[in-house]
């Protein structure tokens, strides 16, 4: 059973209640219809034997199952959970306060489930969340002129040492020396395939991931280690500047990325990451091409191992590679996402109609 997962007996009782609050923390499979299904769903209950419960819809996917098409379990809005967004706001409201497991509890929240579900959206747990939060801010108070003794009062912190000790354990400068640390801005965003993790240096854009995404972690500590910063929830000019980008994309508006990146890579994986920039909207790239293009003749398979280090979806459309023949391939936010993307693309650039769409590789 995938560690990610809640123990059985909670999903069992979650399945049977049909409690939407566990919706995204996992998805239940019938071994008897070969459908998969949110735990909300309406449907009749299976029965227990016959239930593979998964952590995410595209291991469903992999697994066999087809989406149900009462719960729709591969449409979502991107929002996050009602229970969430209310731990959000209060996060925002009060960054200093103190949500802790008894608190959350008294919310009538299990500590456990917060926990699982901000590890699993997220890449840390609800605390060190709430804690990276009110350093975030602290760091844009000092920014702006506030005392750091003040900055780090407002933050909730009761003693000067220990927000010391705290912002220099997260950004690796003391609070005096603020203007000189940066750090990775973390927001969360709404779209039609799904939630997006969303990261913004003072330089660029440093990560756009699925939240679902397998190798999150992964992708996230190697985004730690290649830049050297603090991951912190909040935003910034280019993260604000990316949501608008990302909804005009989303909309048909937008065709070309206007953004800056900040991706550092191997040189072979940035020549990629560059040449995936240059793929023009609404079509596609082999795999063999693109490693022509970047002077690997006969390099698709490192070619596509650097395509799946890409850290910025979308933005850097490494969706626009496929195999010979226009074959999706593989792509790590799930092929129903890679499909999807190219057809937006190709709908709006007027190319779907003109060749008939994309070869292959159906998943819904």
């Amino acid at each position: 059973m995938d560690a990610t997962l809640p123990p059985r007996s909670e999903m069992e009782r979650a399945t049977s209640a049909r409690d939407a609050s566990y919706d995204g923390l996992f998805f239940l499979a019938v071994k008897t219809t070969g459908i998969f299904c949110r735990p909300s769903c309406p449907a009749k209950k299976p029965k227990a034997e016959n239930v593979v419960f998964y952590p995410s819809a595209r291991e469903a996917l992999f697994a066999g199952f087809r989406p149900c098409l009462r719960c729709r379990p591969l449409e979502t809005d991107g929002r996050p959970p009602e229970w969430v967004a209310g731990l959000l706001s209060a996060v925002e409201r009060e960054p200093g306060s103190r949500l802790d497991d008894r608190e959350l509890r008294r919310r009538g929240l299990e500590p456990a489930r917060v926990r699982r579900f901000f590890q699993k959206e997220y890449g840390m747990t609800f605390h060190a969340y709430r804690r990276a939060r009110r350093l975030g801010g602290a760091l844009e108070l000092i920014r702006q002129g506030e005392r750091p003794e003040d900055a780090g009062w407002d933050a909730g912190y009761e003693s000067a040492s220990g927000f010391r000790d705290a912002f220099a354990k997260t950004f690796g400068a003391a609070p005096g020396r603020a203007r000189e640390a940066d750090c990775v801005r973390i927001a969360w965003v709404e779209s039609p395939v799904g939630p997006l993790l969303l990261g913004g240096t003072d330089k660029g854009i440093a990560l756009l991931e699925f939240t679902d995404r397998r190798a999150l972690e992964s992708q996230l500590a190697a985004l730690r280690r290649r830049l050297g910063r603090a991951l912190v929830p909040g935003t910034n000019d280019l993260v604000e500047r990316a949501k608008e980008e990302l909804g005009e994309y989303f909309a048909g508006r937008r065709r070309r990325f206007e953004l800056p990146i900040d991706e550092p890579g191997t040189p072979f994986e940035e020549r990629v990451w560059g040449e995936l920039r240059r793929i023009p909207y609404g079509e596609t790239r082999s795999y063999e091409e693109l490693a022509a293009t970047v002077g690997r003749p006969g390099g698709a398979r490192a070619v596509g191992q650097a395509n799946g280090r890409n850290r910025v979806a979308i933005v850097v459309p490494c969706h626009r590679v496929v195999n010979k023949g226009g074959r999706l391939g593989g792509y790590g936010g799930g092929l129903w996402r890679k499909r999807f993307l190219l057809e937006l693309e190709q709908r709006h650039s007027g190319l779907f109609a003109t060749h008939g769409g994309l070869a292959g590789d159906v998943v819904h």
